[in-house]
């Protein structure tokens, strides 16, 4: 029987999407969440010194967005050809912008330079997602042809963590975005992850 270890901080950030594909593919996976305190000392024992980690019968992978489209093909939801595919992908990277932009001003620890990227995200963020509303109604309430992908259940997935750092509902103003990721949260294996997972502030 293959087993699935993930290894990622306790919080939801990279480590989410990949979560919830294995809840959603009903595979049983060890949630090794690591301290910062924890961190230091195995940092040297991960590819590239970065996590999350998918290991797979004891074997390392590493990348956050190989490791959800390796589940994406396992499960069927990275497109049915080429074109759809690529579709996808880019839907996903366009989340992937929306999360750069809040992230990186969530972490600066420079005052000034915060406060040049607060004006940045807030400037950007409502652009961003006023184009994947679009996207989304365009699509029949998924991102791409009418039906559920990986990159529905990243954004959803990443939804928590850009919802947390910045004190409010992401989608909020958003209809079709919000009933996207209610979508995908009411699926039955992700819903019942959900209400497993830890408690955590970020």
């Amino acid at each position: 029987m293959t087993t699935y270890k993930l290894t990622y901080f306790n919080f939801t950030g990279l480590g989410e999407p990949i979560r919830y594909l294995l809840s959603y593919g009903g595979i049983k996976f060890e949630d090794h969440r690591v301290s910062s305190e924890e961190w230091p000392k195995i940092k040297s024992k991960m590819p590239m010194g970065q996590m999350p980690i998918l290991e797979i019968d004891g074997k390392q992978y590493n990348q956050s967005k190989a490791i959800v489209r390796f589940l994406a093909k396992k499960f069927d939801l990275h497109g049915s050809d080429d074109y759809e595919a690529l579709e996808i992908d880019a839907a996903a990277d366009n989340v992937g912008d929306l999360g750069d932009v809040v992230s990186k001003y969530y972490w600066e620890e420079d005052p000034e330079q915060k406060k040049r990227m607060k004006e940045i995200e807030m400037e950007k963020r409502p652009l961003l997602l006023e184009k994947l509303e679009a996207q989304v109604k365009k699509n029949g309430g998924y991102f791409v042809n009418g039906k559920l992908s990986w990159a529905d259940i990243w954004f959803a997935a990443r939804c928590d963590y850009l919802s947390n750092i910045l004190g409010f509902d992401v989608t909020k103003g958003y209809p079709e975005l919000e009933k996207l990721v209610g979508k995908i949260r009411a699926i039955p294996n992700i819903k019942a992850y959900l209400e497993k997972r830890p408690k955590t502030h970020i």
